[in-house]
């Protein structure tokens, strides 16, 4: 028998009562009934109730304890009768009458309290997460992370997948996000790089003849906060397969997504196991991102043709300078005060768009600031293409295309949600395919990749050859779920000629590509095989399972959004020791320069 507990806090049941046990915790709450005194005593499994009559010794250990102070107190199973009965405890049937207690690790005053879930400012839960981390909803969180991690695990070797680990110290490579670098002691001047991914290694590791890999994988991108992304690190389950096409990828990863979300949906509707499928260009059409949410059932139009040469002179104006327009549906809208119109158009202004023209039908008839420069005919044009109805709204958005789907797109979920139409407790999964394998990059005025560069071009070198760069798909997909990335996969390129052209195409020569993917591009000059995988995000899976709108909620030990551990107080200074032993001498930033 342990020397601390013969039981969990969470363990104990009516079959226990009249037994004598041991349990350690920490002191969750005190509460004083004058002639008894109680404690909820917590443990990582649950509480139990413990109680200490006046007079007995236990009573005068008791009084003398604090808020998490951590114990072990020995006393007998007593049922609970009557109204003393707590349903909400697994435990609420039974309490402890304590009959002596052992102080194990006493607690000084607590600068955020562990009972109850009130909000604490971020920077005392992240400087006191240990603290932070014994609170129910947070601690549960993490129970969580560690059970999908479980049984992403177990479909994964189910389905003949072995698990490897990449390196961790590896080349820095211009994969889209700075690096981390760390600098070699034994040769100076140089530097390592932690990965961003583990992209190369794993499309290695198919060229070495292995067939199906997978890893939790730590990746590492210098890149500021967001609310799903964390800064500094991230986890992804890191998956490559080889003799693949795309479908066999959808068809092994797939199901371990939806069979994950099903097991901790709690509930939650997970839709059909065969996601839909949309290409990049219908989903910026239709939902104006390439991260859809299903759930929100409106679909924009491209109503550029109702105002073409129409008498609203600004959109008609722009059109002929090579705007567009996207109309945005309202459903049900007709009913709402002028202030919802004014409030979207506030919002845009504050976007920086120039407003939301919008039209109302209202009985029969077309209202509103742009409705008068509609004839006849274009509203019902306009009613056609948008699909609404006498009772909706209709918004619009007018600028080059990719501004104009973005503006609808954000207006799409505003809208969504100020008039409550968005679908509650389900997960809408999608595929996202067919992304374009270059984009033109207006700020350098150049063809460049818009995606992934390793990835395979449909209709191969053939295409590269004879195509206009910018009409060129790749095989290329995203799983999005309820509006968030999970993650982004390819079928690779593995043909060195068709790495050299792609990487010409988007300005880089072949000393380029030999210098930053010089191990890659030798392996595949050695026979590679077709090969093709993905990577979805850990800590926006546990997100969406946990509910939760920040990715700090789920994970252990985060950053702050200035990517700052307040807890360990990292980044700190190094002494100048270490900094002589790497060669590296360190320039502060000139804070008084002035700007000309």
């Amino acid at each position: 028998m342990s020397r601390y507990r013969t039981h969990t806090c969470g363990q104990l049941r009516p079959d226990q009562v009249g037994s004598e046990v041991k349990l350690a915790g920490w002191v969750h709450r005190k509460r004083d009934h004058g002639n008894l005194l109680f404690i909820d005593l917590r443990d990582h499994y649950g509480i139990t109730q413990c109680v200490a009559q006046s007079g007995s010794d236990a009573f005068k250990q008791m009084e003398a304890l604090r808020s998490e102070y951590v114990v072990s107190v020995t006393g007998k199973v007593v049922a609970r009768t009557g109204d003393t009965v707590n349903p909400n405890l697994p435990t609420g049937s039974v309490e402890v009458v304590v009959s002596s207690i052992e102080v194990l690790g006493e607690a000084a005053d607590l600068p955020m309290p562990v009972f109850g879930e009130q909000e604490y400012p971020e920077d005392i839960r992240l400087k006191y997460r240990f603290l932070d981390l014994r609170r129910e909803r947070l601690h549960n969180n993490i129970i969580l992370r560690s059970k999908v991690i479980s049984s992403i695990r177990r479909r994964m070797t189910d389905q003949g997948f072995m698990e490897f680990q990449t390196p961790i110290l590896t080349a820095s490579s211009p994969e889209g996000a700075r690096d981390f670098l760390v600098p070699s002691r034994i040769h100076p001047g140089r530097f390592y790089a932690l990965p961003q991914a583990p992209q190369q290694f794993k499309q290695l590791i198919m060229v070495s003849g292995f067939d199906r890999y997978f890893q939790i994988a730590p990746c590492f991108r210098d890149e500021d906060a967001r609310k799903d992304r964390s800064p500094g690190e991230f986890y992804q389950l890191d998956v490559e397969m080889s003799f693949v096409e795309q479908d066999d990828v959808f068809n092994a990863v797939g199901p371990v997504i939806h069979g994950v979300f099903q097991e901790f949906a709690n509930g939650r509707d997970c839709g059909p196991l065969e996601f839909p499928r949309i290409p990049y260009r219908e989903s910026m059409l239709k939902y104006g991102s390439d991260k859809p949410d299903l759930r929100n059932p409106i679909i924009l139009a491209d109503v550029t043709e109702v105002f073409r040469g129409s008498g609203f002179g600004v959109f008609a104006r722009n059109i002929e300078n090579g705007a567009v327009v996207r109309g945005i549906p309202a459903p049900g809208a007709a009913g709402r005060p002028r202030s919802f119109f004014d409030k979207m158009n506030d919002w845009a202004r504050q976007e920086g768009a120039a407003g939301l023209g919008y039209i109302i039908f209202d009985n029969g008839e077309a209202k509103g600031p742009i409705a008068k420069f509609l004839d006849a005919d274009r509203v019902a044009l306009l009613k056609q293409l948008g699909n609404v109805k006498d009772g909706d709204a209709i918004f619009f958005a007018c600028d080059k295309e990719l501004p104009a789907a973005k503006l609808a797109g954000q207006a799409r979920i505003r809208i969504g949600d100020e008039l409550d139409i968005c679908e509650k407790n389900v997960f809408k999964f999608c595929w996202i395919v067919d992304f374009p394998m270059f984009e033109y990059n207006e700020d350098e005025k150049k063809v460049d990749f818009s995606h992934n560069p390793f990835s395979m071009p449909q209709g191969g070198l053939e295409a590269l050859n004879n195509q206009d760069p910018l009409t060129i798909n790749a095989y290329q997909y995203d799983i999005v779920c309820n509006g968030v990335e999970l993650s982004s996969g390819a079928i690779r390129n593995h043909k060195p000629e068709i790495m050299y052209k792609a990487f010409e195409i988007a300005g880089y020569g072949p000393d380029v590509v030999e210098g930053k993917f010089g191990g890659m591009l030798n392996a595949f000059k050695y026979g590679a095989p077709p090969h093709g995988g993905i990577a979805p995000g850990i800590d926006r899976i546990v997100m969406l399972l946990a509910d939760e709108p920040n990715i700090r909620e789920i994970v252990l030990f985060p950053m702050n959004q200035q990517a700052q551990d307040l807890m360990m107080q990292a980044p700190s200074e190094v002494t100048m020791k270490q900094l002589r032993e790497l060669h590296i001498r360190v320039v502060a930033p000139d804070t008084d320069k002035k700007s000309g």
